[in-house]
């Protein structure tokens, strides 16, 4: 499967550029001016990222590597920030895993001082602009983003300096059912083929096309054909239903996240339809209120 495209070039910006430093060891640098800096750290005072949106690595992959590092030594720095005493990965698991294979006992590694989310958005930065990450992966980060800054996908989109559109369609992938969601991560299957699965009703109907992909090797046009065939055929069964445009859609996911709530909605064949917000006490639904003003 080809490589998923990077995402944009805008996380650079909320970042700011590293601050190249003389190479010195960890122990000659004053915990509290350190802003950036190169040293070389013990790998056994360093821990991996958990909240890593890069989550499946190559065995082969991470072997080749270290036998570089042990033919050419590690030519690129990890970045690391103190955390509790110790040393947490922001972005360079891989070198660090084969520095482990190959008998290193030390790394070198820029020091950042970087809360939780800075240090998201650089784990972020580092694999999607190095196209490491698979289409779920990619969903799953930008899901954590809107999570963890209570973003509108708007204002992601504007962050990101990525299409809306974009980040919409790698968000509807996490709908999909685990089994596709597992065949995109493995890359049995691309984003091209995953889309058309979008637009089918039921999980047991994406499941099904989801298989003939793999047992016949169908192009992504010959999905497009099939869900659309599909689509066809499901609708001539029952009465025809008003669909909700995907600018509708986004409209929705935006109001329910600007309220910090959910809101559901119901839509008539012409058109007409209602917008239910729920809230959990009356200080919520003030607080909503003074929102909507």
């Amino acid at each position: 499967m080809n490589k998923t495209p990077a995402l944009g070039r805008g996380l650079g910006s909320l970042m700011g550029d590293l601050e190249a430093r003389p190479k010195r060891h960890h122990s000659e640098i004053p915990e509290a001016n350190v802003v950036a800096g190169i040293a070389e750290i013990p790998i056994k005072d360093i821990d991996t990222n958990p909240e890593n949106p890069r989550k499946d690595f190559s065995d082969e992959d991470i072997n080749e590597l270290a036998d570089s590092i042990r033919e050419m030594d590690i030519i690129q720095p990890i970045t690391v920030r103190k955390n509790q005493g110790r040393y947490q990965i922001i972005s360079g698991e891989r070198r660090f895993r084969a520095s482990i294979i190959a008998g290193k006992k030390t790394i070198p590694a820029y020091i950042r001082v970087a809360t939780d989310i800075q240090t998201l958005e650089m784990a972020v930065t580092e694999n999607i602009q190095r196209e490491n990450l698979n289409p779920i992966e990619i969903a799953l980060t930008y899901k954590a983003l809107i999570d963890a800054q209570n973003l509108t996908q708007d204002a992601l989109s504007k962050r990101l300096s990525k299409n809306r559109t974009v980040i919409a369609n790698y968000l509807r992938l996490l709908k999909l059912p685990a089994e596709i969601q597992l065949a995109l991560k493995s890359e049995q299957i691309s984003m091209g083929h995953a889309k058309p699965l979008i637009t089918l009703e039921s999980d047991e109907k994406q499941i099904q096309v989801l298989h003939q992909i793999l047992k016949d090797g169908l192009s992504v046009r010959q999905v497009e054909d099939l869900c659309k065939k599909t689509e066809i055929s499901e609708k001539s069964k029952k009465p025809s239903k008003s669909t909700i445009s995907d600018k509708l859609e986004q409209i929705h996911d935006d109001l329910s996240q600007k309220l910090a709530t959910p809101v559901k909605y119901k839509i008539s064949k012409t058109g007409k339809g209602q917008i239910v917000i729920e809230f959990k006490t009356e200080d919520d639904f003030h607080r909503i209120i003074s929102m909507l003003k």
